[in-house]
């Protein structure tokens, strides 16, 4: 298991012509299994109380994306696929179904970059266009390098 930074900045565009954002970034793990990458990182912003751990599936050209904890979650991304799942908080739950524009996934051995352009519903209704960017590098190297 190597030991990775995660960088996720995302961005979405709601009906009202709104753009919010959210950067962050956390100390996680890699390990390569069965022709897939696997990044683990307990994400700062959710579920604070408790905590929520995210495990990032990356496939070729797909990714998996799960959360436990406070928050648990599902959510598949393959372009041209729509997929749905159900988000769930100890505030109640929401139906979530994200329809996949586009995907680029480029990983080296355990760093790699990944970008994501998707519509999201919620409870069946359009809510937002989005955008999602992951960098994931070993720690203690540079940025853009996929070692």
């Amino acid at each position: 298991m190597n030991k990775v930074i995660v960088k996720v900045v995302g961005s979405q565009m709601d009906a009202a012509g709104e753009e919010n954002s959210i950067k962050m970034m956390a100390e996680g793990r890699h390990y390569y299994r069965s022709g897939k990458h696997y990044i683990l990182y307990d994400d700062p912003d959710l579920g604070k109380e408790k905590g929520s751990s995210t495990l990032l599936k990356v496939a070729e050209d797909s990714i998996t994306l799960l959360r436990r904890g406070e928050v648990i979650q599902e959510q598949y991304f393959a372009k041209h696929q729509e997929s749905t799942s159900v988000y769930r908080t100890p505030y109640g739950n929401l139906d979530l179904s994200v329809r996949t524009k586009e995907i680029d996934i480029a990983y080296g051995s355990v760093s790699g970059n990944i970008d994501i352009v998707y519509a999201m519903s919620v409870n069946g209704t359009w809510q937002s266009d989005n955008k999602l960017h992951i960098e994931i590098c070993a720690a203690g190297t540079e940025n853009n390098k996929l070692n």
